[in-house]
């Protein structure tokens, strides 16, 4: 989830876990604590494209990390506060880090939580950025900060703001799956055969679902509102794989294939291939479009090594695609 969200939700656990005997404090360092494990963007500075994708929310959203680093902060927390208590301040840290790769799991990236198994958790129920789960929280967290440490308002609204998270967070497994059901009866209808259905909701919203669908020669995308009046269309978009060639079992290329769990198109432009990961869509809602949020030039040197490069967005490109997504969530 953004970072916005993960500081409201480490500050509500850290309230939640010593908020009684430190007051705001324990918002500030849940807050803290809930930034810490997403400071793995960091290794894109540091690494190439594909290694960063892989270490992102890796180890440091793993259960391991929080058991690990956990005791730290806290020792070190402990050694300058006026809370002296070592095993307090460590419990505030531990439930803070792991709660945020535990949220993380629920977007289309999802979290490897059991690293160093190679086990990714994706539920993909929320968009990274989701206004429904972040505002109402951030509101019960500003009235429960601005009571008095020891009263029973703030801890009752600070409980009100995790139960109504939670709540909902619960609630998109729900739509997800009338959302699915949606995709499956629409491909049943339609007579199209395939191997998997993959679903996921919309930028900022719950309303809106995306789809992604396999087919033997093809990827299928297609669009459901819980408003919409007329059938599920799809447009078809070549998987392109054999363009690899034998470059195909190039370690990097595996490795890209292998983070994106084979959802992925090969695209050329002036002779040049293109890698397009199709588990985050395209950033136009327009028929055969080919701007992928997530689109990689593959580079290829004398030693046959292969390097990817993200293609930019367009910032304007972006502010369209929420315009006309705004458009699509009222319907059909």
């Amino acid at each position: 989830m953004d970072s916005v969200t993960q500081i409201v939700l480490g500050a509500a656990v850290g309230e939640a876990v010593l908020g009684k005997k430190v007051g705001n404090k324990a918002m500030f360092y849940g807050a803290v604590a809930g930034t810490i494990p997403d400071l793995d963007v960091l290794a894109s500075h540091f690494t190439d494209t594909v290694t960063a994708l892989a270490f992102h929310r890796g180890f440091t959203h793993s259960i391991i990390f929080s058991v690990l680093f956990a005791p730290i902060f806290g020792w070190l927390v402990s050694r300058f506060e006026t809370l002296k208590d070592f095993k307090s301040w460590s419990w505030l840290f531990f439930w803070a880090f792991v709660t945020h790769p535990i949220l993380d799991a629920h977007t289309t990236w999802g979290t490897q939580l059991f690293w160093p198994l190679d086990l990714r958790l994706a539920f993909k129920t929320i968009f990274v950025i989701d206004p429904l789960y972040t505002l109402p929280f951030l509101v019960f967290l500003i009235l429960a900060m601005r009571q008095k440490r020891t009263t029973e308002k703030r801890q009752f609204y600070n409980r009100m703001g995790l139960y109504v998270s939670s709540s909902y967070l619960l609630l998109t497994f729900l739509l997800k799956w009338i959302a699915f059901t949606q995709f499956e009866s629409t491909l049943k209808t339609q007579n199209i055969e395939y191997t998997q259905l993959d679903t996921r909701p919309s930028p900022m919203n719950t309303i809106l679902w995306s789809a992604n669908v396999e087919t033997q020669n093809s990827y299928l995308l297609g669009h459901y509102s819980f408003f919409d009046s007329n059938p599920i269309t799809f447009e078809s978009y070549p998987k392109n794989h054999g363009l690899l060639g034998d470059f195909k079992e190039n370690e990097q290329v595996q490795r890209m294939i292998s983070i994106t769990e084979g959802w992925y198109t090969i695209s050329t432009e002036a002779g040049q291939l293109y890698f397009n990961d199709l588990r985050f869509g395209l950033l136009s809602l327009e028929p055969n479009a080919q701007d992928f949020v997530f689109k990689y030039k593959i580079e290829v040197d004398d030693s046959n090594h292969a390097t990817f490069i993200e293609v930019p967005k367009n910032k304007r490109d972006g502010k369209k695609m929420l315009s006309r997504l705004w458009m699509r969530l009222k319907g059909n």
